[in-house]
């Protein structure tokens, strides 16, 4: 999951808007964080901040940290990049073998256009989380926790470290994405309330945590309200000058939910605007504008990379009934195989994590 302002084009929540929300809360922001060791039980969902502060959703510590990669030197035109088999160039660096290296998420820092990467060294309860950096030379290293300036807090409605049905941890989808907007970080994912789907606002500089709002929609393709099970990817999108939550869950519901109803404690009955079809998982998402009008590109498990045209959002109705593939139109990018994390490089190209056969790329590509 990505950030939100830092990756939108412009008319919808953009770059231009994050640099200026940076200007205006930067100074606070980067006091707010306090030199010392920064603790991760693991590092999932990246999110970029105003002036290179980088999020780190950390699921088994039900917990948010900010980190200061004192990585501020802006970069109007970035080269075009391409790391291949980064995984095996990873588990060299970390010492390890490229089947014990698992690559969780992908951010560029919209200041300096350097990738930055969360990893799992090991598998399973053991595995070490490790954050990573890749400059416009395609070289790898680690970000040090070691006297980082950082900050954290934690998650009070995390669901508890027990297992599910499938035998794995609750607590691993307590964060399934993050995003910076308007001073807030949007956290998806689970609680321990009865309705389990959550989106949570929390205010930076970090203070205390609060409850998030518990989130229902309607799945067209299973026919039924749902409400626990939790946002896989997210962007933000201004609809008739309003902020919104475009979600995507399993299956594949493109849902439409008000930033303005992510309170403490409320229930939110998002509008279903598209069912994009089943037996699919929406993996990554991200908003850019090309030729005049807004577009999302969507990464997925088994139906490869969706366009959608997003000028008119206004105009779909909810879905309330049962149906298949419906709603907001899409194309599949043929040419794009392989995608499981994707980010906006610059307002022309994209950043992309692809490969199949065990080894996986790291590369721009023009935006479709």
């Amino acid at each position: 999951m990505k950030t939100f302002v830092t990756h939108r084009a412009c008319g919808i929540l953009c770059l231009a808007g994050a640099l200026s929300i940076g200007s205006a809360f930067g100074a606070s922001s980067l006091e707010s964080l306090k030199a010392g060791n920064a603790t991760l039980k693991s590092a999932g969902a990246l999110a970029f901040g105003p002036d290179g502060i980088l999020f780190v959703g950390d699921s088994m510590g039900a917990s948010i940290v900010a980190l200061d990669t004192n990585d501020r030197t802006p970069v109007a035109t970035p080269p075009a990049i391409e790391v291949k088999s980064i995984n095996e160039k990873i588990a060299g660096l970390l010492g390890s073998a490229p089947d014990q290296i698992l690559i969780n998420d992908i951010a560029v820092n919209p200041l300096s256009k350097k990738i930055y990467i969360s990893v799992s060294r090991g598998r399973g309860p053991e595995a070490a989380p490790v954050i990573l950096r890749v400059d416009s030379t395609g070289k790898i290293s680690e970000v040090a926790l070691e006297g980082i300036r950082y900050s954290s807090v934690s998650l009070v409605d995390a669901p508890a470290d027990v297992k599910d049905q499938r035998g794995q941890s609750k607590r691993t989808e307590a964060i399934t994405g993050l995003a910076y907007l308007n001073g807030k970080v949007i956290v998806a994912g689970l609680s321990n309330e009865e309705f389990s789907s959550n989106l949570r606002s929390i205010p930076f500089p970090f203070q205390t945590a609060v409850k998030g709002a518990s989130v229902e929609i309607y799945h067209g393709s299973h026919g039924r309200f749902e409400t626990n099970s939790p946002v896989r990817t997210f962007v933000a999108y201004n609809i008739n000058n309003e902020p919104n939550i475009l979600a995507a869950y399993t299956c594949t519901p493109l849902v439409r939910i008000p930033v303005s109803e992510l309170t403490p404690g409320n229930k939110v009955k998002g509008s279903t605007i598209a069912e994009l079809g089943n037996r699919n998982r929406p993996l990554d998402m991200i908003v850019y504008q090309k030729d005049g009008h807004n577009y999302i590109l969507m990464a997925n498990s088994s139906r490869g990379v969706m366009k959608l045209a997003t000028d008119k959002l206004e105009g779909y109705k909810s879905i309330t009934a049962q149906t298949e593939v419906t709603g907001v139109p899409y194309e599949t990018i043929a040419s794009l195989k392989g995608v499981q994390q994707l980010d906006k490089y610059d307002d022309s190209n994209a950043m992309i994590l692809a490969g199949d056969g065990g080894k996986l790329d790291l590369r721009s590509i023009p935006l479709p």
